[in-house]
C-alpha cells in the first residue's frame, strides 16, 4: 500500500498526467450526461406526441361519426407507434441516433411507411452522437497512450533505469506502475458510468457487463502500449508508433473492413424499398382495377365473395392495391433484412481482431440500439398495420358501416420489451484477447534488464 501511495503521489507531480486523467473523467462524465439527456429528450418527445395523436384521431372521429364501409376513418386515421429507449440507451445510441424511433402508421401500404424516415441530409449525421461508447472507443486509448509511452524511456532519459532495474522488487515496482495507471483509467471511465446507470436505473447485469467491456477494452491498449514501451525507445518514437497503433486500429482498419462488407454484400436503400412500394401502387391507377382485385383475391382468397366493384370509385380497391404493392416487394424485403443482418454477423466477426470493434457491438447490444433492435421494432410496426387491416378490411369489403362506437375498437399499438442481452462469443472473444495481450504486455516489461540499456 506504502507503494501504491509513491506512486500515486509521483503521477500527481507530472501537469501532464493529472491534466489526462481530469480530462478523461470530465470527457466521460459529459458523454454520459449528454446520452442521459438524450434519452430524456426522446421520451419527452413521446409523452408529448402521444396525446397530440390522440387529438387527431379524435377530429378523424367528429369529421366522419358515420361511413358507409369504413373507407374514409381507415384512410384518414394516424396510428401512433413507439419504440421507447431502454435504460441503458444513455451509453450508445447507436440507430436511434438516425433510425425514427417513432413513427405514424396508416393501414395503407406498410413499406412505404416504414422508410419515409429514410430520407434525411445524410451530412448531419455523419460526425455521428458524442456517447459514452465514443469516448471508450476512440478517446480513451489516447489518454492510455498519453500515460504509459514514458514509461520506460522516461526513467532511462532520467538514467534512473538502471538503478530501478537493478532493484530486487523491480518487477514489483512495474507491476505497481501499471496497476495504478490501469486504476486510474479505469475509475475515470467507471464511475461516470456507474453513477449514469444508477440515475436511468440500469439493470445490475448490465451495469456489469458494461464494466467489463470498459476494463477490457482498456486492457487491449495498456497491453499493446507496455509491448512498444518495453522496446526501450525514446518517448517521441514511443508515442508516435502507439498514436499510429491507434490510427490504424479506430480509423483505418474498421473503415476498410466497412467498405470491404459493402461491396461484397451489397444492400439497397430502405427508401429504395419505399420507391419500389410506391411505383407499384401508383401503377395500380393505370391497370385495370378487376386485375388489381385478382391478384389481391390470390393471397386473400377469404375476401372473394365480396361485392363485385361498383363503376366509381371504391375504397376497398383502394385498399386492395396498397396490400398488393406492398406484396410485390416482399421479395425484396426479406433480401434487404438478410443483406443487413449478415453484414452484422461480419461486424461481430471482426470483433475478434479488433476489440473496438467488438465493444462497441457489445454496448450497442446492452443499449439496444443496435441492429437488432432497429428491426425488432420493424417487427412490431408489421404485426399492428396488420391488425389494423384486419380491423377495417370487414367494413371495407363486406360493406359494413362504421360508426363512432367503431372508433373505440380501433387496435392500439403496444410498444416491445427492451431485446434481452444474448451471448456474442465473436465480440466478447476479441475481448478475452484484449487481456491475453494486456498479460503479454506486463511479461514484456518485466524481462527488462539492466545490460538491455
Amino acid at each position: 500500500m506504502k507503494g501504491i501511495l509513491c506512486e500515486l503521489r509521483l503521477i500527481l507531480r507530472s501537469r501532464l498526467s493529472v491534466a489526462s486523467l481530469l480530462l478523461l473523467f470530465m470527457l466521460a462524465a459529459l458523454a454520459v450526461l449528454s446520452g442521459l439527456r438524450e434519452v430524456a429528450s426522446q421520451h419527452e418527445t413521446l409523452a408529448r406526441v402521444a396525446p397530440l395523436n390522440k387529438q387527431d384521431l379524435a377530429s378523424v372521429e367528429t369529421r366522419y361519426p358515420q361511413d358507409a364501409n369504413g373507407g374514409y376513418p381507415a384512410y384518414y386515421s394516424f396510428h401512433n407507434t413507439w419504440d421507447p429507449p431502454s435504460n441503458a440507451a444513455f451509453l450508445a445510441l447507436g440507430m436511434r441516433d438516425v433510425a425514427p424511433y417513432m413513427l405514424r402508421i396508416r393501414a395503407l401500404g406498410l413499406q412505404a411507411q416504414l422508410y419515409e424516415g429514410e430520407t434525411f441530409n445524410a451530412e448531419l449525421a455523419l460526425p455521428g452522437r458524442f456517447d459514452f461508447a465514443f469516448v471508450l472507443i476512440y478517446l480513451a486509448p489516447l489518454f492510455v497512450i498519453a500515460l504509459l509511452h514514458d514509461l520506460v524511456s522516461g526513467e532511462r532519459q532520467s538514467g534512473r533505469l538502471r538503478l530501478l532495474l537493478a532493484m530486487s522488487d523491480g518487477k514489483r515496482l512495474w507491476r505497481r506502475r501499471v496497476a495504478l495507471r490501469y486504476g486510474l483509467l479505469l475509475i475515470c471511465l467507471g464511475l461516470p458510468a456507474l453513477v449514469g446507470a444508477l440515475i436511468a436505473g440500469m439493470a445490475a447485469g448490465a451495469l456489469a457487463m458494461t464494466l467489463a467491456v470498459i476494463a477490457s477494452s482498456l486492457a487491449f491498449w495498456f497491453g499493446l502500449s507496455l509491448l512498444v514501451t518495453a522496446r526501450g525507445w525514446r518517448s517521441s518514437a514511443t508515442a508516435t508508433v502507439l498514436m499510429s497503433a491507434w490510427v490504424v486500429l479506430t480509423l483505418v482498419v474498421p473503415t476498410l473492413a466497412n467498405v470491404m462488407l459493402n461491396r461484397s454484400i451489397p444492400v439497397h436503400q430502405g427508401v429504395d424499398l419505399m420507391l419500389a412500394q410506391r411505383q407499384a401502387v401508383h401503377g395500380a391507377w393505370e391497370i385495370p382495377r378487376q386485375e388489381t382485385m385478382q391478384r389481391f383475391y390470390a393471397n386473400h382468397p377469404q375476401w372473394q365473395d365480396s361485392a363485385a366493384l361498383p363503376p366509381t370509385f371504391h375504397w376497398k380497391w383502394y385498399f386492395a392495391f396498397h396490400q398488393v404493392g406492398d406484396e410485390s416487394v416482399a421479395d425484396q424485403v426479406r433480401a434487404y433484412r438478410a443483406g443487413l443482418l449478415q453484414r452484422q454477423v461480419w461486424s461481430d466477426r471482426l470483433g475478434w481482431a479488433l476489440p473496438g470493434v467488438g465493444a462497441q457491438a457489445i454496448l450497442h447490444r446492452l443499449a439496444d440500439t443496435d441492429l437488432q433492435a432497429q428491426l425488432a421494432y420493424q417487427d412490431r410496426i408489421g404485426v399492428f398495420h396488420q391488425q389494423l387491416r384486419d380491423f377495417y378490411y370487414p367494413y371495407l369489403f363486406n360493406e359494413q358501416p362504421f360508426g363512432r362506437q367503431d372508433y373505440a375498437s380501433q387496435p392500439q399499438f403496444t410498444p416491445r420489451e427492451p431485446s434481452a442481452y444474448a451471448f456474442q462469443p465473436s465480440a466478447w472473444g476479441g475481448l478475452a484477447l484484449a487481456w491475453l495481450l494486456f498479460m503479454l504486455g506486463g511479461w514484456q516489461l518485466a524481462q527488462l534488464r539492466p545490460n538491455q540499456q
